[in-house]
């Protein structure tokens, strides 16, 4: 028998996508709703049991991995997952920010998250917590551990399904891999399922970020 060891679940991803497969879960989320959403949402994931998390992750899974939703990290398609030897980083102005960085034989894999996701976290309600599953508070994040921010000029390649990047997207992908490559200590194999957040090529190289759905440790 298998079992995950998660480390990481994010019940708003989660809270999020499982309406859009069921409809009528909508109506029975709605009944938790209080006078302070803000201070509910915490509450209500501190208070989940473990069973009903999971069990709402792998509801959500099974219908992404029926409609072919989930990609690799080497081809990512809206959502994406894999297995991968991960490091993982802090940074001085992104405290709350979960981050952890690996790569393929191709690909440099990001994963950013809200650390309020971490199984066995402790919310704290008064304080402001940014919304680490977007793209532009992420970035920062990631560029407050970077010196010097480098713009690195990032061509599609000949035949390559990338995007056409300009110089901001440029950007972004050389924060993300000099943040992958200022993390140290050891790895830690990990199952995930990430939502697509950047993903394009600097330098010849495929750069992929991602905002977790989940992670697990992996023996």
């Amino acid at each position: 028998m298998s079992f995950h060891y998660y480390l990481y679940i994010s019940d708003s991803k989660v809270d999020m996508l499982l309406p859009q497969i069921d409809p009528a879960h909508a109506t029975k989320r709605g009944s938790e709703v209080g006078l302070s959403l803000s201070v509910l949402s915490f509450k209500k994931t501190a208070e989940r049991p473990p069973h009903d998390r999971t069990a709402r992750l792998e509801r959500v899974l099974r219908y992404l991995q029926d409609h072919g939703d989930i990609g690799s990290v080497d081809q990512p398609g809206q959502f994406f997952g894999g297995l991968l030897p991960v490091q993982w980083g802090r940074f001085p102005g992104a405290a709350s920010m979960v981050f952890a960085g690996g790569r393929t034989e191709r690909t440099v894999l990001a994963l950013g998250g809200s650390g309020r996701h971490l199984l066995g976290a402790v919310p704290n309600i008064d304080q402001a917590d940014p919304a680490w599953s977007h793209l532009p508070p992420l970035l920062d994040g990631l560029a407050s551990d970077v010196e010097d921010e480098m713009l690195v000029e990032a061509a599609e390649q000949p035949g390559d399904h990338l995007d056409h990047l300009d110089r901001g997207d440029a950007a972004a992908l050389a924060t993300v891999r000099r943040a992958v490559d200022r993390l140290t200590g050891p790895a830690q194999n990990v199952e995930f399922v990430a939502k697509r957040l950047l993903h394009g090529t600097v330098e010849g190289q495929p750069v992929l970020l991602g905002s977790p759905v989940y992670l697990a440790l992996v023996d």
